[in-house]
């Protein structure tokens, strides 16, 4: 019943709402000053200021004297000595200027005090749906899937809240629309490929069977980068607690399996991660690694707060106006589409998705003895339990 009557009385709009509000800052401030006036008026006993008495022989007038100046100025009244006020000195000013300004400056101290109140109220007041429409968009980014809005407050409030809702809306259907055309592609592409491999196996010619073989795997590769990006976080994989060592290490060996080595130095603790993403994302930098620079070594740090992670290779490096570029989908610094040296562009680019993912980052930078070093930060969100 409250709510209900507050919501009939307050205005709708946050201009209505902030007029409302100074309007009763500022009728309060006068009640308050004009209060605080008459009670310190009070308080020193002067009471009420009499009427300024008037004397013509004290202002050297000419006018009547003696009995016509008794009857011009009335019947003296009779005092009592008890309620006479004390007699004035001559030459002593009169405290009552002194007291209205005290007075003055009260007033407008208490104005001003009164005024700055109400608009740090009401800035609070009016910022909290900004505040929660802004929060509500940096959590955005990281569920998709989040509660919307409610929709009160002002009449601004309440559209944006419902545009930001809307906006959301749109956003999950584009993702399950996104989820449907992975799902397709994945499925008729990957179809003609295994008939592909199964007319490859029954050529005569050894040498045949080679080069198709590796086309097909070629395609096969470039088609599952491919999916990799496009499926994003549309197929959010389960948090899992994930020792990153053992992860590196694991990866290192499959690297040596391939006859390439690549050391390991320092330690790492558990991170709450996907697991599978993290390990294509790693897996991608130190591909990218040995196939441009040769070899790949791997350096970890751990604060306590966050992780690093970091792939350093050999080889040339990359142009300073490069390092950035190299993680947009599909570039690539070399012409060559030979898979071996160009590839499709997309193994960086997808390694940062999955650090972002993380609520982490993915830098490029040349390394200072030369190569390329791709450091990859991960926060530690949570302890381990």
């Amino acid at each position: 019943m409250r709510r209900v009557v507050v919501e009939r009385v307050v205005p709708k709009s946050m201009l209505g709402r902030l007029a409302l509000l100074l309007f009763v800052a500022v009728l309060s401030s006068h009640v308050l000053a004009l209060t605080l006036m008459f009670e310190a008026h009070d308080l020193m006993g002067l009471g009420p200021p009499p009427p300024p008495a008037f004397s013509h022989r004290e202002a050297g007038g000419g006018g009547p004297q003696g009995p016509e100046a008794q009857a011009f100025q009335g019947p003296t009244p009779e005092l009592n000595p008890e309620r006479a006020p004390p007699p004035r000195r001559h030459g002593t000013a009169s405290p009552r200027p002194h007291i209205f300004h005290a007075g003055l400056v009260v007033d407008i101290g208490v104005r001003l005090l009164a005024l700055m109140l109400a608009a740090w109220v009401g800035a609070r007041w009016l910022s909290k749906p900004i505040d929660r429409l802004a929060s509500a968009a940096r959590e955005l980014g990281q569920n998709i899937e989040r509660p919307p809005l409610p929709e009160d407050g002002t009449t601004e409030c309440r559209e944006a809240s419902r545009v930001f809702n809307q906006m959301q809306a749109r956003i999950r259907q584009q993702l399950e629309e996104r989820d449907r055309f992975v799902a397709a592609v994945s499925h008729d592409l990957r179809t003609p490929l295994t008939r592909l491999r199964l007319r490859a196996e029954s050529l005569q010619s050894a040498d045949d069977r080679r080069q198709f073989g590796r086309d097909i795997v070629e395609m096969d590769e470039m088609i599952t980068a491919t999916l990799d990006h496009l499926r994003g976080v549309a197929d959010p994989e389960p948090l899992v607690w994930l020792d990153v060592k053992a992860l590196v290490d694991s990866l290192a060996d499959d690297q040596q399996a391939c006859g390439h080595w690549v050391p390991v130095h320092g330690r790492a603790g558990p991170l709450r991660v996907q697991a599978s993403a993290l390990r294509r994302c790693l897996g991608n930098l130190l591909g990218n690694a040995i196939r441009y620079g040769g070899q790949a070594e791997v350096f970890l740090w751990d604060t306590g707060e966050e992780v690093g992670i970091e792939v350093r290779d050999h080889g040339p490096g990359l142009p300073e106006a490069e390092l950035e570029r190299v993680m947009a989908p599909f570039y690539r610094v070399e012409g060559s589409r030979n898979r071996h040296h160009g590839g499709v562009g997309l193994g960086l680019s997808i390694a940062r998705d999955i650090a972002q993912r993380h609520q982490g980052s993915l830098q490029l930078r040349n390394a200072s003895g030369g190569g390329l070093s791709a450091v990859v930060v991960l926060p530690r969100l949570a302890p381990p339990t």
